[in-house]
């Protein structure tokens, strides 16, 4: 239903906003959690030696690389998460599958 006070084009944006929104979020405090867990146990500088032992990278880098990457994973999660869980569109002219 929309808002009579919004024209569809902003309520049209305000959807996207809220599904942005309810995806990046809880990404992000994922993240932040994933990156406390995981960044207590691993130095990002022995890490780097493992990994690219040729770049000269900082800690703080290490630590802020690890965390967009943990960012980007949950982001991942909860994009498919919410692709998933959306609405069929109804067609009654197609059978269901099962």
């Amino acid at each position: 239903m929309t808002d009579p006070h919004f024209p569809p084009d902003t309520h049209r944006r305000r959807l996207l906003i809220q599904q942005w929104g309810a995806i990046l979020w809880p990404s992000f405090v994922a993240a932040g959690l994933a990156s406390m867990v995981f960044f207590a146990f691993v130095d990002p500088l022995r890490l780097r030696d493992i990994s690219f032992p040729q770049h000269a990278l900082s800690r703080e880098l290490g630590y802020t690389l690890g965390f967009f990457m943990f960012w980007a994973v949950t982001a991942a999660a909860s994009s498919i998460t919410w692709y998933l869980l959306r609405p069929l569109p109804r067609d009654d002219d197609e059978l269901p599958l099962g």
